[in-house]
């Protein structure tokens, strides 16, 4: 089951917004938005509304969170800490990072000749995005990623796992 919570992150935050998808949270992000566009996402959608911008958090209101960290690990840590959000290694790298659709099994046979063929002889498992095609596997840089949120998260071992 995806993590309950649904954000839209303006600008500013956009690798906040890369993090949340890579826990699994259904994060929007738009590299030019105005602000009224956010807001009525926000509130259409039950999203929160995260961003830098004091003035369009006050704005949203109930619906927004105003983030004060500046760099993206402390971000995490204040979105997680205000929203009182649980992450599951089970939901990690199950959206894709690029444009949040949720991601889907891909057979090996549906990756051939989509992926380097070094990657396609030493990997069985993939999975891809029916949203903008990307195909995804369990290489060094998901590893590295899982790693980095297990920091982030003091998370260890078996909760962790991927594509």
């Amino acid at each position: 089951m995806p993590p309950p919570h649904r954000f839209v992150a303006d600008i500013m935050l956009g690798k906040l917004a890369r993090w949340l998808r890579a826990m699994g949270y259904d994060t929007l992000y738009f590299k030019f938005a105005e602000d009224r566009h956010l807001l009525q996402l926000a509130h259409v959608e039950a999203r929160t509304l995260l961003t830098r911008d004091a003035r369009l958090a006050r704005l949203a209101g109930a619906g927004g969170l105003l983030i004060h960290a500046t760099e993206v690990e402390p971000q995490v840590a204040e979105v997680i800490e205000c929203l009182a959000l649980h992450p599951s290694g089970e939901d990690f790298l199950s959206r894709c990072l690029e444009c949040n659709t949720r991601l889907v099994d891909r057979s090996k046979d549906s990756a051939r000749g989509l992926v380097p063929a070094y990657i396609f002889a030493r990997h069985d498992r993939f999975v891809g995005c029916p949203g903008c095609a990307r195909i995804y596997w369990q290489g060094s840089h998901a590893d590295r990623m899982l790693a980095r949120l297990g920091r982030m998260l003091g998370l260890s071992g078996p909760t962790l796992s991927g594509p």
